[in-house]
């Protein structure tokens, strides 16, 4: 992997899983963190910034008294079997697991070793804990993805762009666990604002163009992007192909910012920063089966103006008085 990048976003000071051990003092505790994103992400790169931040409020310095060993799946399901065996292999005081599919990994790797999850809607369905309030084995963390959600979405792609009837829903099956969940929100809200839904499961760049394309040159055509580190990822191949074809998209933040229109969602960065503190409680003892699962309070709403603008859209001061973003 290529490190130098990323590196210099946390400061010489970070330490890296392939560094020795010989240099590390005997009170040194030890963090690992699986993240979907490859490792020059933005989005990855601000998470990591913001729970480092939020640690050392809690007195856990990087290189004095905590090590933190990262790896980047980049959404590959090989690399999520591999860097999980890896972490739970370096024998840490707990791990961080971003999205189901690098807690899932875990999951299959130890039901010893503390873990802290961000991103993931149900673990209770999942099988991962036994309830929200007490989840009794060694998974604790903070949920997002509220399927509720999608009628908001629905709501303000149709105040953007009052034309749109049908809606073409991008995600990928095999990163996103909660698709049926996800679509069958956006189904049963559809009707309320005189909208049809149309899925379209895509796994390559290639699959992204065909699904957009497919859509047809029709005015009334709108684009949800179901939130998930394949999305993510793949950002800006979906933004591109949503403007190039005169598609109004909404998905997550990353999205408006890369080119699509608009965005309403759970502040990432503010969940990571969050986990630090049930890092934080378990280094000192606590057991993570009797923290709860906390769930996403702070949500944002980002448009992007210059996307509008591109589309012949007029978004409404309603809708701008609210925003959290402009990008103009």
């Amino acid at each position: 992997m290529k490190r130098r990048g990323f590196i210099a976003v946390l400061g010489a000071a970070a330490a890296w899983p392939l560094l020795g051990q010989a240099q590390q003092p005997e009170s040194m505790r030890r963090v690992g963190w699986l993240m979907p994103w490859p490792e020059n992400d933005p989005s990855g790169q601000g998470d990591v910034t913001a729970f480092m931040h939020a640690l050392e409020q809690f007195g856990w310095i990087e290189g004095k008294n905590i090590r933190v060993d990262y790896r980047f799946a980049a959404n590959d399901p090989a690399l999520f079997k591999t860097y999980a065996a890896e972490l739970v292999g370096l024998s840490p005081d707990a791990i961080l697991a971003s999205t189901p599919p690098a807690l899932i990994a875990l999951r299959q790797q130890t039901r010893a070793i503390p873990i802290v999850f961000v991103l993931v809607l149900d673990p209770v369905g999942m099988g991962l804990v036994q309830s929200i309030s007490r989840p009794g084995g060694n998974i604790t963390g903070f949920g997002a993805l509220d399927p509720p959600m999608m009628g908001k979405w629905l709501q303000l792609l149709k105040e953007a762009a009052p034309k749109v009837t049908r809606v073409a829903v991008i995600f990928n099956p095999d990163t996103q666990p909660y698709a049926a969940i996800f679509n069958h929100a956006i189904e049963d809200a559809a009707p309320s604002f005189a909208m049809t839904i149309t899925p379209c499961p895509v796994r390559d760049d290639v699959a992204i163009e065909i699904a957009i394309s497919g859509q047809g040159p029709e005015l009334g055509t709108g684009l949800i992007c179901l939130p998930d580190s394949f999305t993510l990822t793949h950002r800006a191949v979906i933004a591109a192909a949503a403007l190039h074809h005169g598609f109004p998209l909404i998905g997550l933040p990353d999205l408006a910012r890369a080119g699509g229109l608009m965005s309403y969602w759970y502040d990432a960065v503010d969940l990571h920063a969050q986990a630090a503190s049930y890092i934080d409680r378990i280094l000192r003892g606590a057991s993570p089966a009797d923290l709860p699962v906390q769930y996403a309070t702070k949500y944002s709403l980002t448009i992007n103006l210059k996307t509008a603008k591109a589309l012949g859209l007029t978004i409404p001061d309603r809708v701008l008085q609210i925003a959290d973003e402009v990008i103009e």
